[in-house]
């Protein structure tokens, strides 16, 4: 089979992306996915176990994992997608909008995300084993210091900085360049993080331009965060690492992993225990005991779709979907999100970039099938930065900058416009014209924002996906940061190092902001609110708060209020969004909440 792949490889990489894309998943299924060391079950062997454990993300498969070490204690991981295949280990490769994806839309936002098709954002989420891990762009990035010591503040005892690092550096096998703070890494855990093995010289320039203006090269991961750094990854020698990947090939006998089984809600009994699941496999319903605990790690989106469906959530909303209440708790009242902007584009006069014109060539896939470098080894993350606006309220950055070495048009619009859901008139207007021209776009993100947003079930289907609303820009100081974030990004293109490209920014000026003069204030105020997006590192929808906190939904314990044996272990749990990318933490969270269970059961 791998032989197979070394001669299939460097053909589909070179063949345009829709079609690409679409043999791809022909691959997968007819054998290219696999197992690969775990025990993948077609349906539980058991009519109960110990534990069942829903979703097999960052979050669910560092549990499965830990649990599964216990010899005495049977395990069932339950996962609504397939298994990953040998092809989603090409960073290259992009799984968004197919099988492998839940492809989730909000609502029509009403004060940003306008220039997006039908003013709607697009939340992909990773349907595989691996969750998300196997779909997102890789970057290893952990929150500030000063995010968890807030969340110890507000209540949730162990969860503040010095009592999480140790689960980071448990979750961790770092293998990183200079500088590195050792001290704050993890050596012998699961998740590979590395450095990538190539990136375009354009990257360098981005860090050179941070040294210019006066910034540090920096461990984003250790003791500083502010900085410009070349990104850590979930990476092993040039190939994905996802959370099965690191996690889940264990190939232990108490360990049952199903596949291809969407979990319609948490049986609960008289006495609010609950005691197992109901799920869905081809089209026939099963129901699965635990005798200990049900553990959600659905993720954000899905996790509190499955409680509000199993009686937990808002009385009201509930009352009217003829759901019977269990328990009425602030459910999917708390969604956090970063907002980015994807409007900022640069021309230059080097061939540089990784436009389609300069990866998918020849030599760019023999690079990778032979040695796992070139372009195909990267996501097109290569870079970023941590800084501070003048509306940092605290010493944490409230804004990254993320450097990519391409735009929007990189693909010539065939599927990365639609990936980000740019509307075609905007796309048609600012992009169309430069294609095939090189390009680098810096997206800034605000790190700290004060909208937020909800969840609330669509109707009792758990194939209706939930409404989604972040509330983008609804308080206006999240567009002040992101417009003074813009500013350092131009800043940074008008030093030496991004002048040796001869660095200009990309002026057709976007639909809808005409009236206002280019680069202005006045028009980066327009032009934000029509292309601000979705950064998909959503949190809060089953927020960790203690017994004083009405709109907490988990105890610091990640136990669900008012249900027995029930637990909550994702993304869902954060009270706010951190500093950085979600994964990290949800790794961390992970790997913590093993531990919570262990002590619960084996005293």
């Amino acid at each position: 089979m791998r032989a197979t792949l070394k001669i299939l490889i460097p053909l589909l990489l070179m063949i345009n992306s829709s079609s690409g894309i679409y043999i791809l998943n022909l691959l997968a299924d007819y054998g290219l996915t696999g197992s690969y060391g775990m025990r993948i079950e077609k349906l539980p062997r058991f009519d109960e176990y110990d534990f069942i454990i829903v979703g097999s993300g960052p979050g669910g498969a560092p549990v499965a994992n830990r649990l599964s070490e216990n010899k005495n204690w049977k395990i069932l991981l339950l996962e609504a997608g397939k298994p990953e295949g040998l092809l989603h280990q090409i960073p290259s490769v992009s799984f968004l909008k197919s099988e492998y994806d839940w492809q989730y839309l909000t609502v029509p936002q009403k004060k940003g995300a306008l220039g997006l098709i039908d003013r709607r954002g697009s939340y992909p989420q990773g349907k595989s084993l691996g969750g998300s891990t196997s779909i997102n762009g890789m970057v290893y990035s952990r929150g500030n210091k000063i995010d968890f010591d807030v969340w110890a503040k507000q209540g949730n005892y162990g969860w503040s900085y010095d009592e999480i690092l140790p689960y980071f550096k448990k979750s961790e096998r770092a293998r990183l360049e200079e500088p590195v703070d050792q001290s704050y890494h993890g050596k012998n855990g699961y998740v590979h993080v590395q450095n990538g093995p190539w990136r375009t010289p354009l990257s360098t320039a981005f860090l050179d331009s941070g040294k210019e203006l006066g910034y540090d090269i920096i461990d984003y991961n250790g003791r500083h965060q502010v900085g410009f750094s070349y990104f850590h990854l979930t990476i092993l020698n040039g190939s994905r690492c996802s959370a099965s990947r690191s996690y889940l090939r264990v190939n232990r006998l108490n360990l049952d992993i199903v596949p291809e089984a969407t979990v319609t809600k948490v049986l609960i009994d008289q006495d609010n225990r609950a005691y197992g699941v109901q799920f869905i496999k081809n089209n026939v319903t099963y129901r699965i005991n635990a005798s200990k605990e049900v553990i959600l790690s659905a993720g954000t989106i899905k996790t509190p779709q499955l409680l509000m469906l199993s009686g937990i959530g808002p009385k009201k909303q509930l009352n009217e979907l003829g759901i019977k209440v269990v328990k009425n708790a602030e459910v999917g009242s708390n969604f956090c999100d970063h907002v980015a902007f994807l409007g900022l584009t640069f021309l230059i006069n080097k061939n540089v970039s990784l436009l389609v014109k300069n990866t998918r060539t020849p030599d760019a896939a023999i690079k990778y099938a032979i040695n796992g470098t070139g372009p195909h080894s990267t996501s097109g993350a290569e870079a970023g930065a941590f800084v501070r606006t003048k509306y940092a309220v605290d010493a944490r950055p409230d804004v990254e900058l993320m450097f990519f070495a391409a735009a929007l048009h990189a693909d010539n619009d065939e599927g990365l416009r639609e990936s980000r859901y740019v509307s075609q008139n905007n796309y048609d207007t600012v992009w169309e014209p430069i294609e095939g021209q090189d390009a680098w776009m810096i997206v800034p993100v605000v790190q700290l924002p004060r909208s937020k947003g909800w969840i609330i079930l669509n109707s009792t289907n758990i194939d209706d996906h939930p409404l989604i609303n972040p509330n983008f820009l609804d308080d206006p100081y999240d567009q002040k940061i992101l417009v003074e974030a813009i500013k350092i990004c131009i800043e940074l293109s008008k030093t030496k190092a991004f002048q040796h490209y001869g660095s200009k920014l990309h002026d057709i000026k976007i639909p809808g902001c005409e009236s206002f003069v280019f680069a202005s204030d006045s028009y980066w105020n327009c032009a934000v609110k029509y292309l601000s997006a979705p950064f998909l590192h959503h949190v809060g929808t089953a927020k960790m708060g203690p017994t004083t906190d009405p709109t907490a939904v988990v105890d610091p314990e990640l136990r669900v209020y008012g249900v027995k044996n029930l637990r909550v272990i994702d993304g869902s749990i954060m009270p706010d969004v951190p500093v950085g990318h979600s994964a990290a933490t949800i790794y961390m969270i992970g790997e913590k909440g093993a531990d919570m269970i262990k002590r619960t059961w084996s005293t």
